[in-house]
C-alpha cells in the first residue's frame, strides 16, 4: 500500500470520462521527453524517468486515462507536474489534493539503494 499521484485532467482522478490522457498523447509525450524511456518489461505504458531521484527506478504508468506513480519523491514530484503542463493536466493524490508547486510536496524516501 502506498500513496498514489496521479497526473490527471479531471477534477477527480477517479472520475475522468470524458477527461483521459489518451494511451497514444502518453507514448507520444514518453518519446518527445528525453528524461522517459520505456520499460516494456512492467507493461506497455509503463516508463522510467532518467532523472536524478532517491530511487533506482522512478517510474510513472499510463492507466485509464491517468499516469500515476506511487510515493515519489520530491524530484520525480516535480517531474510530474512539468509532464502534467505539457498534457494540459494537474497532479493530485488519492485524496483528490491537487498539487501546483513545486514546494506544495516534498518526501525524501532516505538512503539510495541498490
Amino acid at each position: 500500500m502506498g500513496l498514489e499521484f496521479y497526473i490527471t485532467r479531471a477534477a477527480s482522478w477517479s472520475n475522468n470520462e470524458g477527461s483521459e490522457i489518451s494511451p497514444d498523447e502518453w507514448l507520444a509525450h514518453v518519446a518527445s521527453d528525453p528524461e522517459l524511456k520505456l520499460d516494456p518489461r512492467n507493461g506497455k505504458y509503463y516508463a522510467l524517468w532518467l532523472g536524478e531521484s532517491a530511487y533506482d527506478e522512478p517510474w510513472l504508468n499510463w492507466f485509464r486515462g491517468n499516469v500515476s506513480t506511487k510515493w515519489p519523491d520530491t524530484a520525480l514530484y516535480r517531474k510530474m507536474l512539468s509532464i502534467a503542463l505539457a498534457l494540459g493536466a494537474h497532479v493530485q493524490d488519492d485524496d483528490g489534493t491537487v498539487y501546483t508547486r513545486n514546494t506544495d510536496w516534498s518526501f525524501d524516501p532516505g538512503p539510495r539503494r541498490g
